[in-house]
């Protein structure tokens, strides 16, 4: 199977419109491959499973997430005003790129605990393709959250604050939170992601 082949591009790009238009209940294989113009069975050349082409679509996702973070994190100096920027963008993009957003944790319909068919033989095991473009992610909010505690498991505290400002992302999506805080859309969102850090990792000191 060749990495690089047009037609395994065409498919991925037409997953991508698809789940960004249409949500992930719209990514069958047979709808992928008819939008694409080739027959139902011209993805299984490279995918062969419908998990295999599901996570091919995630990892642009996560590359999109990871460039704007890495774009949002520039702009700012400490490890705080880092995660806050993080924080921001995480949001932004759940708000933004719904569908996608939906995909990339879906780690249930993905095969991110092995290999992808890239073309190439797996590294192993413990490397499939996945968790190469997931694990950076977490790993760089790890790390922030070391830089602002040194007082708490940063895994630990990493997690719950994903885990609270994706809540907030999704409670925000469907209506919740804007019903129950009557806010305004960024002032209402820079300041739930202020809580969560505050919660998680204490006032800001500045």
């Amino acid at each position: 199977m060749d990495p690089h082949s047009p037609l395994r591009e065409r498919l991925i790009d037409v997953g991508v419109d698809l789940v960004l238009t249409e949500g992930t209940a719209a990514l069958g294989l047979r709808e992928i491959a008819r939008r694409a113009g080739v027959s139902h069975g011209a993805p299984r050349r490279h995918f062969p499973t419908h998990h295999s082409l599901l996570s091919a679509i995630a990892r642009r996702g996560f590359a999109d997430l990871g460039a704007r973070f890495a774009a949002a994190t520039a702009r700012a100096s400490s490890p705080r005003e880092q995660l806050r920027a993080l924080g921001c963008a995480y949001v932004g993009y759940a708000l933004e790129r719904r569908g996608m957003f939906e995909l990339m944790f879906r780690h249930d319909l993905l095969d991110s605990d092995r290999a992808q068919d890239t073309g190439e033989e797996a590294a192993g095991p413990q490397q499939p393709k996945l968790r190469e473009s997931t694990i950076p992610l977490f790993r760089l909010l790890v790390g922030l959250v070391s830089r602002c505690r040194t007082d708490v498991d940063p895994e630990v505290t990493a997690g719950a604050l994903w885990a609270n400002l994706h809540g907030v992302a999704q409670l925000w999506a469907w209506g919740s939170l804007p019903l129950v805080l009557g806010t305004g859309h960024a002032d209402g969102l820079e300041r739930l992601v202020d809580a969560a850090l505050d919660a998680h990792l204490g006032p800001d000191p500045a």
